[in-house]
Parts: structure tokens; C-alpha cells; sequence
């Protein structure tokens, strides 16, 4: 089906780059002055810049990821009023309306309204629906404005329906005060009760009909299905209408490489992978043999072109495009984050061309005199890809295999949006045996593990989702809030712009981490200027963690906060409120949840459980 487009004021119609991957990534709803409008599918992009890390694509079954530059947009929802009027009716029939009152002139320069959306007789500006239904296979549909009123007046939906939106006496409030009525044939119904959950449900079962079923509408990819499930009404702006999924990956040697950055930005790369992606995804050994020949001859071309050794360059292409036997874990797995471990640990060896995007700087550690820290290294240069790869309404979802998730692309379509970000970290390797000594000697700290447990078995993601939730991923999670807090008081940045990465499993789990990487989430296309790695250094550091434990002692929501059985998200927190333990959500990899200050410092009770106890008083574990 084709569609016509239009180009919209870049000034007031854009969104950052950030944005279009997060909250108003693709399927969500964007509320500009003017209008409301939903972000299209990336196969309806005009133009993007190509972001390459081999081992997140492979991981995710794309061959590169892409960042925003021009995106479109579809309309949605369909239904406006003219608030002088009161007229009601989807954007087809204004259109309607606009060319049979419109001269002619204006409709050539806008034929459809997009510019001017305003009522054919009134000139008022019209103003977009503020309800809609979402069901939780991620459709998106309008409110059934027609069919609900004529069923609530008990009325037959008449042949030519005119709505109108009207509002009660000024001592009416809530729904009960807005007002849809039919001119056509004087039906006339309220909203009262359209936001109750079985509301639709009720009414077909009154009806004996399936009148009211979802409409199977994703109005990103201009696509309908069949759904036999019952939406729900919900605001435009709620935030349950619109939940992204979206995964990271740190790009680690070889890919950080600077060659290979170089390659990936040469002509040749860009004509070969063109190249290659219009042979197609058949892997029949002609095509190979084709593609061998291919890399072979571009390898010479790069390696002219960016003055670097031909060799190394046609290793590159070939594990690029030739090698499909190379290991491909799940990026949630263990083994994935395993990967970013040992970069970060300097147990994998760096090859060639380091001095790209990663800069790892070993610190002495018998400098910082801190115990149950066995490595603390500085990351001068590093780079994160965020990409987004579907999302979920009504409930949020953690991975692609969950109910409700909705594919933003194409299978065909081999690229996922995405955005990147260069910046600086410090990385803190601790001790195993020292958590395992503290865990083995302290079971009251496996009695609160084990309440967190039970609080996430019982939430919907929980259910969905099993996982043990550990007294060594409380302990690490808890101190990292803390660390991220404090380090935003001494290195200048906002704690929004911090970030952080954790790395913890047990050896049952097929490799032990226990590690947690901070790093700027918010640097420009060149990065930071390291404001943050000198705070990792043997003369500030032990001082910062010394006084992110100490301010953990006391909340100012205690004894409440210190004493709670279960608080914030699902109950999955203890002794962590948002004065004390909660960061910015875009700061946090578990949604602010697994925290607990007792992990860190202890109870009123008992101040030993605290992992932290002995090196705020000076005592050994």
C-alpha cells in the first residue's frame, strides 16, 4: 500500500535521536502543539546513520544497527473536534469536509490538513482525541466513538452518524460530564464507566455479540489483525500505553578496535555490505564462494584506502561476513555478560588497534587500602549501544519472547534503531570468596534475600520470569546506587548522567562475576573529559566509598524505610526509598528494584550483617 508524505517543521515536529529510541521510539505516541502522531515503522525512515558492534548484532540477528536522523510519522489517533462547534469525527471525514469547503489554491499547497488542521467552517483549530483502547497484544486502536454511544443510548448505529463532543453543567464532573451525542439520531451517552476494565467485556455480553473486540490496529506499520481479546480505555499520555524494550551492549575488543572502526567507515565496507545484503540471506555455498571472492578483492580496496594492512583488514571482512561458526549467546545470558567481564577484568587479550573505543588502565590496588576489592580498573574510553528492538503495552515485558511483545520491524528488514554513547567508567572487580564468607556467616541476609524472592515470584514479570535473587546482587546493586549517588557530589556530573552495569552470577550459573562497571550515559560524539575516571583514582576513591557507606547508615525516611518488608516496585525492595537508595530510572538496570541498604550497613538490629560493616569500623570480616 502507498502512502503519501509530507514534510513537517523540523523545528517544532523533531525529537532528539535518544528520544526516538526510548520513550517515543517506534509504535509510541508523540503529542506535538499541533497534533498527536505515532512513530512509524524504521522501514518508513528516510535517513539514518549506520552503527556497527558485530557481537550485539549477531546476538540480536541483525547485521547492524541504526541511528535516527529523519524518521516519519503516522497520524493517530483518528479523531478530533472543533471545540467551537463541537463536531466530532475521525480525520478521514475533515478531510472530507476540508476539499468540498477549501479553495482550491490552498488545498494544493495542503491537500490533506497536515499543516493547518483546522474545522472547514469554524477555523478553529481542532483538538485530538484524549481517550483511546490498548489491548495487551500491543494493539493500538481509536476509542469506538460511534459504537459506544449508540449501545450505551441502546440504539441501533444509524446509517450516517454525526457526532458531537459536549461537556455537562458546570457541576457535573469526571466522565459523567463529557458528553458524546449523535445528531443524526439524538443518541446521546456519557463516558461514565468506559475506563473500567471489563467495560467492553460487559457490553458484549449484554449484546451476545463480538461488537466490541479489540480492532487489531498498529497504526505504525499501517497493519491490522485479528484479535479476540477485549481492550481497555486508557489517556493517550498514560505511561502504560507505550513500554519499549530496549537492550545495551559494551563494545569490547576486537570491535572497539580503532581498525575496525576505520573499516566500517570506509566506502569500500559500505559498497561490499551493500553488496552482500542485496545477494540476500540464501547461505548456499555458490553464494559463498561468491562472497569470499568479493571480500578478497574489497579487502585490497579498503586497505588503499585507509592506508592499513591488507591482512588485518581481510580478517575483519572475513569475520564480518564469511565466519557463521562463531559462538552466539543471548544478551541476557550469563556467557554474554561473561564476555564484558573479562575486557573489563583484562582476562581477554586486546589485539591489534586497542586505542578505539576501548581504554582499560589497571590501577595498583594495594594503593587504595579498601577490602573485599580485588580490581579496580579505569575505562578512559568506552562505548555503549542502546537499540531498540520491540515493545509492549498495558504491562511491560523483559524479553522477546514474552506475551505482548511487538516486533518493530520487518523479519527482513536486518537493522534495529539505535543510539550510542561514548564515555569514561570505573569498573570495580570484588572479591568472591569474601561474599561467600560474609553470605555462609550471616543468614539473617539470606532471610531478606529470601523475602525479595518471594515479593518478585508473586509480580507479573516474576511469574513470567523465574530468577533467585541473591544476598550478592542485593549487596552489589545496593552499593552501586550509593557509589553513583556519591560520585555525582564529586565529579560534576547530574546522577541522570551516570549509569551503571552489573556483573554478577555464581559458578552454578557456568561463570562467577561479581563486578559492578559506572560509566557516563550521557557524553557527546566525542565523549567525556574524564572528570569521572579521576574520581577511581587510589587518592579519591576510598574516600568517595567510604562516604557512600556512611550516608547509607541513616535515611531520612527511617526507622520506616530500614524496618520495611517490601517497598517501591512490586515490593522488590527493603531498606531503599527514594531518599536513601532510588536513582533516576534511566540510570538503573533493574528498574529500581533488588535494593536493600542492610546488605551495605546493616539493621538498627544487627549492624553486622552489613557486607560493609567492618570497613566503616575498621574491623576485618
Amino acid at each position: 500500500m502507498d502512502f503519501k508524505k509530507f514534510e513537517l517543521n523540523k523545528v517544532t515536529h523533531s525529537v532528539r535521536a535518544v528520544q526516538a529510541v526510548l520513550q517515543y521510539g517506534v509504535g509510541a505516541m508523540v503529542d506535538f502543539s499541533d497534533q498527536s502522531l505515532v512513530t512509524g515503522a524504521p522501514e518508513t525512515w528516510e535517513r539514518t546513520e549506520k552503527k556497527y558492534d558485530d557481537r550485539f548484532a549477531r546476538a540480536l540477528g541483525v547485521d547492524y544497527f541504526a541511528l535516527p536522523t529523519q524518521i516519519s510519522y503516522e497520524r493517530f489517533p483518528e479523531w478530533y473536534f472543533c471545540p467551537k462547534c463541537r463536531k466530532f469525527q475521525s480525520m478521514k471525514q475533515w478531510v472530507s469536509e476540508y476539499k468540498a469547503k477549501t479553495p482550491k489554491k490552498i488545498q494544493q499547497w495542503d491537500p490533506f490538513m497536515v499543516y493547518h488542521m483546522q474545522c472547514p467552517t469554524c477555523h478553529q483549530d481542532l483538538v485530538v482525541a484524549r481517550i483511546v483502547t490498548v489491548c495487551e497484544n500491543g494493539h493500538l486502536n481509536d476509542f469506538p466513538w460511534v459504537k459506544w454511544v449508540h449501545v450505551k443510548a441502546n440504539r441501533q448505529i444509524c446509517s450516517k452518524p454525526e457526532l458531537k463532543f459536549k461537556t455537562g453543567a458546570s457541576g457535573t464532573e469526571g466522565l459523567e460530564g463529557l458528553t458524546i451525542e449523535c445528531s443524526s439520531c439524538k443518541a446521546r451517552a456519557s463516558l461514565k464507566g468506559a475506563f473500567s476494565n471489563d467495560c467492553f467485556e460487559s457490553l458484549d455480553e449484554k449484546l451476545q455479540s463480538n461488537m466490541f473486540y479489540c480492532e487489531g490496529n498498529h497504526p505504525f506499520k499501517h497493519s491490522k489483525c485479528k484479535c479476540n481479546l477485549h481492550p481497555r480505555t486508557v489517556q493517550r499520555g498514560a505511561s502504560s500505553v507505550y513500554f519499549p524494550l530496549v537492550y545495551s551492549s559494551l563494545v569490547i575488543p576486537p570491535y572497539a578496535d580503532k581498525l575496525y572502526q576505520k573499516v566500517e567507515k570506509s566506502q569500500g565496507f559500505e559498497k561490499l555490505s551493500n553488496f552482500v545484503e542485496v545477494l540476500g540471506a540464501d547461505e548456499s555455498d555458490d553464494n559463498t564462494d561468491i562472497i569470499k571472492t568479493k571480500v578478497e578483492s574489497y579487502a585490497k580496496i579498503i586497505a588503499s584506502e585507509i592506508g592499513e594492512n591488507q591482512n588485518q583488514i581481510l580478517k575483519i571482512l572475513q569475520k564480518k561476513f564469511l565466519d557463521k561458526n562463531e559462538s552466539v549467546f543471548s544478551v541476557t545470558s550469563v556467557q554474554y555478560r561473561l564476555e564484558e567481564y573479562q575486557a573489563l577484568t583484562g582476562q581477554s587479550t586486546p589485539t591489534g588497534n586497542t586505542m578505539g573505543d576501548f581504554s582499560r588502565e589497571e590501577m595498583n590496588i594495594s594503593e587504595y587500602h579498601i577490602p573485599h576489592i580485588k580490581s579496580i580498573a579505569l575505562i578512559d574510553k568506552m562505548r555503549v549501544v542502546n537499540a531498540l528492538v520491540g515493545f509492549s503495552r498495558l504491562t511491560p515485558i523483559s524479553s522477546r519472547d514474552d506475551n505482548g511483545y511487538v516486533d518493530i520491524k520487518k523479519p527482513e528488514t536486518k537493522w534495529y534503531p539505535a543510539y550510542e554513547v561514548k564515555g569514561e567508567g570505573i569498573f570495580i572487580e570484588f572479591d568472591s570468596h569474601d561474599l561467600d564468607v560474609w553470605v555462609k556467616n550471616n543468614p539473617e541476609v539470606l532471610e531478606r534475600a529470601e523475602l525479595i524472592n518471594h515479593n518478585y515470584n508473586e509480580s507479573f514479570i516474576g511469574a513470567n520470569h523465574s530468577r533467585v535473587i541473591t544476598p550478592k546482587l542485593l549487596m552489589l546493586h545496593t552499593l552501586s546506587h550509593l557509589l553513583i549517588t556519591q560520585l555525582s557530589f564529586e565529579c560534576g556530573y547530574s546522577i541522570a548522567s551516570l549509569s551503571e552495569r552489573l556483573y554478577c552470577a555464581e559458578k552454578s550459573d557456568g561463570a562467577e562475576m561479581a563486578g559492578i562497571f559506572i560509566y557516563t550515559a550521557s557524553g557527546d560524539c566525542e565523549g567525556t573529559l574524564g572528570g569521572l575516571v579521576r574520581q577511581g583514582r587510589s587518592d579519591t576513591f576510598p574516600g568517595i566509598l567510604k562516604k557512600a557507606i556512611a550516608n547509607a547508615q541513616i535515611c531520612s525516611n527511617d526507622p520506616v524505610c530500614i524496618m520495611s518488608r517490601g517497598q517501591g516496585r512490586d515490593s522488590l525492595n527493603l531498606a531503599a526509598c527514594h531518599a536513601c537508595g532510588l536513582l533516576p530510572e534511566t540510570c538503573c538496570e533493574e528498574r529500581n528494584g533488588f535494593l536493600d541498604r542492610a546488605m551495605i550497613v546493616g539493621t538498627y538490629e544487627n549492624r553486622t550483617i552489613g557486607f560493609w560493616n567492618d570497613f566503616l569500623t575498621g574491623s576485618s570480616l
